[in-house]
This record gives structure tokens, sequence and C-alpha cells, in this order.
């Protein structure tokens, strides 16, 4: 009798017959279903060889255990990207999409040893000095300025009227941050994870973030970007726009992907009919299920080596998927018996995710916000109409319709709201979305 499975089926439109017998973590179809790709990928053994946009390969780890000590492991794998042996041989074309997400920048992500500890002692030395209370407050008033916009009309699309907006708004008071410079911000964080000229969005958001960084120089506040400059770390100008920049853009892209796949959760899944008390858990099942970054933490061997069955040269490109490591069958048991927060969704080791207690404040007090003010929301069209951002890196919704009984704008008191929006900006600076925001307070 033969006992061998039988060979793995490859979900539709993989692998590309033009990839090199690597399996393609791009197009329509891996945006549909990633998980008939990270199960088909298993079948390569703890890591697969991919490829994540036309010309570009990389090795993904798939395994847990595996994604693990990779993250773990800061003398075997390293994070400059100025390793990057493909790139560094004019291999990837010069024009890929993927390519400002993983290029070299000067901050705590991409850099190795002291330096590493130098940056990101800055990083949570300034997160640190956050106020939870404040934190709080800012999340629940920003979120009642979005529900006044559209809690009248009965609709929403959660994604691009909440769950995008809502960090926005928030880590622009965190940051000190101007309207206008955070939009800028916002939309160069968006098409360089969307793949959507990205090089064009990654020049609009490095350059407002320079602008960002110049205002704190002459008028420093109390905020993130000014404490970041007054830390004892001695950032220049330069570290402090890509220190800036990586703190951004993971306080927007993947913030914004797990306020919306877990309000996605609780409107589809049978388990949350009621919701009430379950929003920590809705949220951390998304995480293991469901992260906003799906495929990331670039990591380039030091040396040839052999990795979870793959053959490795220095300076190949290696990448974790959080999404695959924390779905694989083996860790299902486990998880059941162990922590429910053990997933790799804020990855791990020395570059694990510096700020993740405040991301999941501001997670959690949106969605309960939201869900306290509108109890009777549902989703407005088919489960399976809905559709997934393209690219390799990133989890999230296109959009999320939703419909419920409509409910009027919260109005707060004049006085406390003066106050809020004097210390939210300089009066000077009130332009745009901010702008409407610091109105709305004073009314």
């Amino acid at each position: 009798m033969d006992d061998r499975s039988p060979a793995p089926v490859p979900p539709p439109g993989c692998p590309a017959h033009g990839s090199g017998g690597r399996v393609p973590l791009y197009g329509p179809e891996f945006a549909a279903d990633p998980q008939a790709y990270y199960t088909y990928l298993r079948h390569y053994g703890p890591a697969a060889p991919v490829e994540l946009a036309p010309g570009v390969e990389a090795t993904l780890v798939t395994d847990y255990q595996s994604a693990l000590q990779l993250l773990q492991d800061s003398g075997s794998f390293r994070k400059d990207a100025r390793r990057w042996r493909d790139l560094n041989d004019g291999k990837i074309p010069a024009d890929s999409p993927v390519v400002p997400v993983l290029a070299y920048r000067s901050n705590c992500m991409f850099t190795d040893g002291a330096e590493h500890l130098r940056l990101r002692q800055a990083v949570t030395d300034s997160m640190a000095r956050v106020d939870a209370r404040k934190l709080g407050q800012s999340t629940e008033r920003v979120s009642d300025y979005l529900l006044g916009q559209f809690g009248p009309r009965g609709s929403v699309d959660l994604l691009g009227d909440y769950a995008r907006q809502l960090p926005l708004f928030v880590f622009n008071e965190l940051f000190g941050c101007p309207a206008e410079i955070g939009d800028r911000v916002l939309f160069g964080a968006t098409g360089m994870f969307d793949g959507v000229n990205a090089e064009k969005a990654a020049e609009v958001m490095f350059g407002a973030i320079g602008e960002l960084v110049a205002l704190k120089r002459s008028r420093p506040g109390e905020d993130v970007a000014s404490w970041m400059m007054q830390h004892q770390s001695g950032l220049d100008d330069g570290e402090m726009v890509h220190q800036l920049a990586l703190l951004m853009v993971a306080g927007n892209e993947p913030l914004r992907n797990l306020i919306g796949n877990t309000l996605h959760r609780l409107l589809t899944d049978d388990a949350y009919a009621h919701r009430g008390g379950l929003i920590d858990e809705a949220m951390d099942d998304t995480l293991w299920e469901n992260p906003p970054m799906q495929n990331l933490a670039a990591h380039y061997p030091a040396a040839d080596m052999e990795f979870a069955g793959q053959q490795l040269a220095a300076g190949d490109l290696v990448l974790v998927s959080f999404a695959a490591a924390n779905t694989g069958p083996a860790l299902a048991a486990a998880r059941q018996a162990g922590s429910n927060r053990a997933h790799l969704a804020w990855s791990a080791g020395p570059h694990a995710c510096p700020s993740k207690e405040i991301a999941r404040q501001i997670t959690v007090t949106a969605v309960e916000h939201l869900l306290n003010r509108l109890p009777d929301i549902e989703l407005a069209v088919p489960e399976d109409s809905l559709m997934w951002r393209p690219g390799p890196f990133n989890r999230g919704l296109v959009t999320l319709p939703a419909r419920f009984t409509p409910v009027q704008p919260v109005r707060r008191p004049a006085e406390q709201a003066a106050q809020q929006a004097s210390e939210a900006a300089p009066k000077a600076e009130r332009t745009g979305l901010w702008s409407q925001f610091l109105s709305w307070l004073a009314k």
C-alpha cells in the first residue's frame, strides 16, 4: 500500500510559469486567498522559494518554530538591507514595486548591533512617554468625530471612512503632525505597500516627513517627534526622517488593517454575534489568523548556510510569513493549550514591534467605541463580495460596507473642546482634514 501523500494542488494562478518555479505572492489570485498559497508552500518544508514581484526572488519562512529561530538569531541573520545581493548585483528591476518597502533606510528596522540599539532606544524611550489615558481620550475623540460624519446617514465604508482615517488623526496628535503633512504620509504609505506607483509614493512620504522634522527643529512640542529629536541618542535629520517614517507608516498602514480586519471578523463570524466583551479576543484571533502584515521581517544570511530545508547564500532575501507561521497545522493544538498572544504578528526578537501596546489600545478603543455607538451595525454586502488589497506584504480589505440605525453626532463641551483643540496643533497649521477635526472639537 502506498502511504505517500498526494501531490499538492497549486491554487489558481500558482505557480506562475514565468517565475522560475517560484510561487508568486502578487496578483489578484494571491490577494483573494493567501491561505491557499501558504498551504501549498508548506509542501516545500519550513521555508519555500517565492517571488514577491516580477524578478524579485526570496525565501519565505512559513513554519512557526523556524520563524522564531530566525527572528531571534541576530548573529546568523542580519537586517541591514545593504546586504541584499540581488539588489546590489542589479538583478532587481529599478521600478520594482517592492523595493521602496525593502530598501535600506537609516532606522532601527534596517540596522544591526550597536547602531540598532542606539536607534531603537530613541524609539522605545519616546514611545514610553505616551500617556495611555490621553491616548484613549484622543482615540475616543477621533472616533466621535468620524462617527459624526457618517452616523446620521446609517451607512459607512468602515475602511475608507473609519479604519483608514482614525490612525491618521491619532498619530497626527502623537507626533505633532499637521494635517497637510499627515495626509501625504498616508498617501505614501498606502502606495508603497499596495505597490501602486511605489517609487513616487515613497518620494511623497519622505518629503512630507522631512518637512515635519524641519518643523520640530524650529518648534518642538510635547509629542513623540520632539521627544525623539531631544533624545540622548542624538539623531541627525536624516535619521529622524527615517525613524519617523518607520513609526508613522507602522502607525497607519498595519493599524488601519488591524482595525479593519478585527471589524471584519466581528461582523462576519457567528462566534462574535453578541460582541460584548469579545473585542480583545476578536483582535487576538485576527492577529493569529489574518494579521495586518502577512509577510515581512526581511533578513539576510551573514554567510552561506542551510536553513529550514533551504540552501541560502549570504545576502539572500529571506522573509517571514507571519500569516503562514501563525496558522500552521502543527500549531493549532499548541495554540489552544498556550497563550492566545504567542502569535508572531508583532514579530519577535530584537526587532519586535516597539509599540504593540499602543497599537492594541488604539484598536480596542476604536472598535469598542464604534460598536457601543452602533450596536446593530452589520455587513451591507455578501461577505464573498469583499475584495482584499494587492501586494505581498499587507493584508487589508479594499472596502468594508456596513449599515446601521442612524445616530446623531456627539457634541463635546465647548470649554473642554477649545482646550483640546489648542493642545492638538498650532492655529496656523489647521488646514485640510485636521482643520475639520479641530473645528468640530470647538463646536
